[in-house]
C-alpha cells in the first residue's frame, strides 16, 4: 500500500510540473520595434519547435514577408534571410511539418500566433509549416456575421471568442484549420506598423521588415 501511495504522489506531481509549467516567452525586435509573445502550453509540439529554432537563431535576419492589411503578417521562410528586392518569398521551409494542435479555445483573435502551412488538396491533415508562422491583425465582426460564419463553418464560437471578435477582432473564418499557439502580449503598434507598409502584388513589403532577434525566455 505505500508503495502505491508513493507512487501516486509522483504521478501527481508529474502531473503539476507539466500543466503548471511557465509560459515561455517570445522577444522579436525588428527594425520597426519589439514585439512581445507568449506561447501556450497546451500546444507543446508547436511550443518546443518554435523555442528550438529561436535558440538556435534560426528566425534572425528573416523577414515578414507578406502583409495584408486586416488580416495578418507572416514571416519565417529561411528564403527571406538576404533576400533580393522583389523576389517571391513564402515557400522556403525545413524537412519536417509539425502536427496540427487545434484547441477549440484559441481563436484567431487580434494578436494570435498561428502556424502557416500548405493547403488542404496537399495536407489534408492540416499539418503546420516547420518554421513559418503568422501573426493577426484581422477586423472586427457583428454578431451577425458570426452566426453566419458559424454556419457556414459548422463551428460555434465560444462566449469569449465572440467578445474578441465584436471588440478587438480577428479573422475567425481560420479557426479550426490553422493552428493557434501563442499571442501577442506588447507590440501590436509595430504590427500595425508592417501590415501598412506599401507592398507589391505578392504583398511582400517594398520596405524589408526584418526579424533582427527572435529570443525566448
Amino acid at each position: 500500500m505505500k508503495k502505491i501511495i508513493i507512487l501516486l504522489c509522483v504521478v501527481l506531481l508529474g502531473s503539476v510540473f507539466v500543466y503548471g509549467q511557465k509560459e515561455r516567452k517570445v522577444i522579436i525586435k525588428t527594425n520597426y520595434g519589439k514585439i512581445k509573445m507568449k506561447l501556450y502550453n497546451d500546444t507543446p509540439q508547436h511550443r518546443d519547435n518554435f523555442v528550438k529554432l529561436a535558440k538556435q537563431k534560426f528566425y534572425d535576419g528573416t523577414l515578414f514577408h507578406r502583409v495584408i492589411p486586416e488580416f495578418m503578417v507572416q514571416g519565417g521562410d529561411p528564403d527571406s534571410k538576404n533576400a533580393e528586392a522583389g523576389k517571391r518569398l513564402g515557400g522556403g521551409g525545413l524537412d519536417y511539418t509539425v502536427p496540427a494542435e487545434f484547441n477549440k479555445k484559441y481563436g484567431h483573435k487580434r494578436g494570435a500566433l498561428a502556424a502557416a502551412r500548405t493547403g488542404d488538396a496537399v495536407n489534408p491533415e492540416k499539418a503546420s509549416s516547420s518554421c513559418q508562422f503568422y501573426i493577426v491583425v484581422g477586423k472586427v465582426y457583428t454578431d451577425a456575421e458570426l452566426t453566419q460564419l458559424e454556419q457556414r463553418m459548422k463551428v460555434k464560437f465560444t462566449d469569449e471568442q465572440r467578445q474578441a471578435y465584436t471588440t478587438i477582432g480577428g479573422t475567425p473564418f481560420l479557426d479550426q484549420n490553422y493552428t493557434v499557439y501563442g499571442e501577442v502580449t506588447d507590440g501590436m503598434d509595430v504590427i500595425d506598423k508592417i501590415v501598412n507598409l506599401d507592398r507589391n502584388s505578392a504583398d511582400r513589403p517594398k520596405e524589408d521588415a526584418v526579424m533582427l532577434k527572435v529570443r525566448v525566455k
